[in-house]
């Protein structure tokens, strides 16, 4: 009698023990399950240094006389509502790199030499302020300097646009101004001024 029970619970552990088995293999081999999406790797802290450098140090190219009339025609300036878009949707698919037609005024020696310096504390300011407990000062103190001394120069742009690619907290917190980040007047020769290309490959 008792191995008659025996039997019994044997035969039930081993079709539940059956079942688990076909179950795991069937669902294995599943053709219609989704594959796992493959990881993007993440940006370190280098390779955003590295991006910024290349990003907001890169020097524009300046037009003669002669090639002015032909960049007119193929760069097409920059306009209001691209100035005040910092980032394009992520939805929009990307585009090729277009020269953008900017005027800026050239700085002397001196002037260059100071306003380089401060690019160069910006642009480091500028990665520095995404780690963990450190914030943005030292980067929009330096454009600001930057704006409010070569307001008209090639810095004052890259000043500009950096203000303007902050998050809108951080813009909240330094309380950065829509003059602080509007590039809409290099997009207009002025009295001065010379006409240089920049490629805007991150915008």
């Amino acid at each position: 009698m008792n191995t008659f029970w025996l039997k019994i619970m044997g035969l039930a552990v081993l079709a539940v023990v059956v079942i688990i088995l076909i179950s795991v293999f069937t669902s294995g081999t599943d053709s219609e399950s989704p594959e796992p999406e493959p990881k993007v790797p993440q940006k370190t802290f280098y390779d955003q240094a590295e991006e910024d450098k290349q990003r907001f140090l890169s020097e524009p190219q300046a037009l003669d006389s002669q090639s002015q009339t032909t960049a007119t025609e193929q760069a097409p300036p920059i306009d209001k509502q691209t100035a005040a878009q910092a980032v394009p949707p992520a939805i929009e698919p990307p585009k090729p790199v277009q020269p953008v037609l900017v005027y800026f005024k050239e700085l002397g020696e001196i002037d260059q030499i100071e306003a380089e310096r401060l690019l160069n504390v910006a642009v480091p300011g500028r990665s520095i302020g995404r780690l963990p407990i450190t914030g943005f000062k030292l980067m929009v103190d330096s454009c600001r300097t930057i704006i409010s001394k070569w307001p008209e120069s090639r810095f004052a742009y890259t000043a500009k646009q950096m203000l303007a690619d902050l998050p809108e907290r951080y813009q909240k917190r330094y309380q950065v101004t829509e003059e602080e980040k509007d590039l809409s007047m290099f997009a207009e020769q002025r009295p001065g001024t010379k006409p240089f290309t920049i490629k805007e490959e991150y915008r």
